[in-house]
């Protein structure tokens, strides 16, 4: 595997990083979300283990929530962007 070398950070980030399977679900087809494509729970908990581990190399703190978990998770957006994805906005035109 590759090793994440150090990076200079602007800010002293922090990073909280939650493991969410929904964000593998498929809702083109209907109010039913698929998680037919989504991984296998080891598969995933060693892609999260990793992810985690990449981000820990950079040298910023990390914590994280319990894998496979029910979680209550609060968040305060402080910055300039909030950005809100829909996925029907694949099926729409784009305009001009």
């Amino acid at each position: 595997m590759k090793t994440v070398q150090p990076v200079t950070l602007d800010v002293a980030a922090e990073l909280l990083v939650v493991s969410q399977f929904t964000l593998y679900a498929d809702t083109r087809r209907g109010r039913r979300p698929d998680f037919t494509r989504a991984a296998e729970p080891d598969d995933a908990r060693r892609l999260y283990g990793r992810a985690v581990e990449m981000f820990r190399e950079t040298g910023l703190t990390v914590a994280t929530g319990e894998f496979q978990a029910y979680m209550q998770v609060r968040l305060q957006n402080d910055g300039p962007v909030t950005l809100m994805l829909d996925s029907e906005d694949r099926n729409r035109p784009r305009r001009g």
